[in-house]
């Protein structure tokens, strides 16, 4: 039996994955993470250990932290968006329900690298995707941080993706080789969200409900009378409670977004309109624009340093081709990645064949090089490079 951190939401997915794991006799201990802007009292924490006199081990402090790092046992705190206090309650319920001990971990600090990529990246005039950016940084990275304190082999979450272990190949440290797969309900599949994680530590992930179809899982989540069957599953950028993603970043730096408004101009180069801040749109958006010019336009590019919006039609929407940076590889050689592979460049899209070469040999820069045109490929979003089944690295869009 393995000690195994669960990322809990109080969803669906993370309290049918913690009945999962422990039919496979895994010792499960729930965690639910404190992130966002605003937060009050949702319910006291320690009520949910059913066995209190067995706490965890002091978790030491992360670098820089002024705060204790300890799994807190006082009580869950929420956030807007995917972590409210109904959802803190939620995943406390199923806790208390399923005997297992259950603590909120205060990453509110962590979460502000979140939200501060998220402003930069739209002042850049770039389209930001924190969702991806926190399975990296926080539930596949501080997570493991707070695994490693108490001594637990393994960190999971309800994400729909699976691991394989490719039999006869050999690394450093078993007989065979952890791969990262799509999950088996392609409509929830979320492989997407995860090429960012370090490869070393495919290991140490369990993905338990990603081997099932979602009707599935709310079928088990309905028999074990959890309460979170029929819960809608979270769509919101978290952080983001109420307005346009916009005002969020004008709120959060008015100096900068202050110096955004621009002109909207034709892909010509021509001025067609002014706007009041570039931050506003994104590449492929063509609702909201607040233009008419008689037939429909969409966002084709923004450029930050002229706060121009260039606007074009459907067709111009179009490339075959592009580059990323800051990729990250979960095979042993991105050299020697296949020649003909999908590529996925949104996380609600589907992998597209083309080819990609890395730049200057360099493994952090690639090419992508579609066999056919595709549509809205926007700067600041992951592209993710697949092998059928298997997620083969990424990296993010940067032109």
């Amino acid at each position: 039996m393995s000690r195994v951190v669960l990322a809990m939401s109080g969803g669906v997915d993370s309290s049918v994955a913690a009945h999962l794991l422990l039919e496979e006799g895994h010792e499960v201990i729930g965690v639910f993470m404190r992130h966002g802007e605003e937060s009050s009292q949702a319910c006291r924490v320690e009520s949910a250990n059913p066995n209190p006199e067995k706490s965890l081990p002091i978790i030491k402090d992360h670098p820089g932290s002024q705060k204790s790092g300890r799994l807190r046992q006082q009580r869950a705190d929420h956030k807007q968006g995917c972590c409210t206090a109904s959802d803190a309650a939620d995943a406390r319920r199923v806790a208390l329900n399923m005997k297992i001990p259950f603590y909120a971990l205060d990453l509110q600090s962590d979460f502000q690298r979140i939200v501060d990529y998220f402003v930069d990246d739209y002042l850049a005039g770039r389209t930001p995707n924190p969702c991806v950016k926190c399975n990296h940084w926080i539930k596949f990275g501080r997570l493991f941080d707070y695994a490693d304190d108490i001594g637990a082999e393994f960190v999971a979450t309800g994400h729909y993706a699976r691991k394989h272990i490719a039999k006869g190949q050999s690394t450093s440290d078993h007989n065979g080789e952890y791969q990262l797969l799509r999950g088996f309900d392609s409509d929830k599949d979320q492989s997407y969200a995860l090429f960012g994680i370090q490869k070393d530590r495919l290991s140490r992930m369990l993905l338990p409900v990603g081997g099932f179809e979602k009707p599935k899982i709310r079928q088990i989540a309905e028999s074990l009378s959890l309460g979170v069957a029929g819960k809608r599953d979270s769509q919101e950028i978290c952080f983001v409670t109420q307005g346009h993603h916009s005002d969020f970043v004008r709120a959060k730096d008015p100096k900068r977004a202050g110096e955004t408004a621009g002109h909207f101009v034709d892909t010509s180069g021509k001025i067609v309109g002014e706007h009041q801040g570039y931050e506003a749109f994104t590449v492929g958006q063509r609702k909201g624009l607040g233009i008419a010019l008689g037939e429909p336009v969409f966002v084709t590019r923004i450029i930050p340093e002229t706060k121009q919006v260039v606007l074009g039609n459907k067709q111009s929407l179009a490339r075959k081709t592009f580059e990323a940076d800051e990729a990250n590889w979960l095979v042993d050689d991105p050299d020697k990645i296949p020649e003909e592979v999908g590529i996925q460049i949104r996380y609600n899209g589907e992998p597209k064949p083309g080819r990609i070469t890395l730049i200057d040999q360099d493994p952090t820069r690639f090419r992508v090089d579609f066999e056919h045109p595709e549509l809205a490929v926007a700067p600041g979003q992951a592209a993710v490079v697949y092998d059928g089944q298997r997620v083969l690295g990424g990296g993010w869009i940067c032109s």
